[in-house]
């Protein structure tokens, strides 16, 4: 990983993968293709070089992440290697906290399925009785 430090441009796809925001290269490549990543507010391609000192943002599900590239390296290291390439702004770590917390209030707030699976013989029967009694 030393070594990678000192390079001066990575291409994009592999710094995405190296900092473990993709779990590979062909994801993080499906990704700047799909729009989701883009370099100074400017969409991408998989083969731009990235220099340090850029502004990276990736969109993920209702999650948008901008950080700013510390460390080039384009080999994947432990996960707190990863983080010591790059380092998220302010604004984006307020707006994805605020997007979690009104997630979080949204999903408790709806009903759930209970998630056991098939019916009980008991509530098997019940369905089939009540089914039964509307179909008459």
């Amino acid at each position: 990983m030393t070594e990678n430090k000192r390079t001066e441009r990575v291409r994009i796809d592999k710094w995405l993968w190296a900092a473990r925001f993709y779990k590979t290269r062909s994801l993080a490549t499906e990704a700047i293709n799909g729009g989701k990543v883009a370099i100074n507010n400017q969409r991408t391609k998989p083969s731009r070089p990235l220099k340090t000192g850029e502004q990276v943002t990736i969109s993920k599900g209702p999650y948008k992440t901008t950080v700013e590239v510390l460390e080039l390296s384009d080999k994947r290291g432990p996960a707190k290697i990863a983080t010591l390439l790059y380092n998220e702004t302010e604004e984006s770590l307020k707006k994805r906290q605020q997007l979690t917390e009104q997630l979080k209030i949204e999903n408790a707030s709806t009903h759930h399925y209970d998630g056991k699976g098939r019916p009980s013989k008991r509530k098997r029967r019940q369905i089939i009785q009540f089914t039964n009694k509307s179909s008459q």
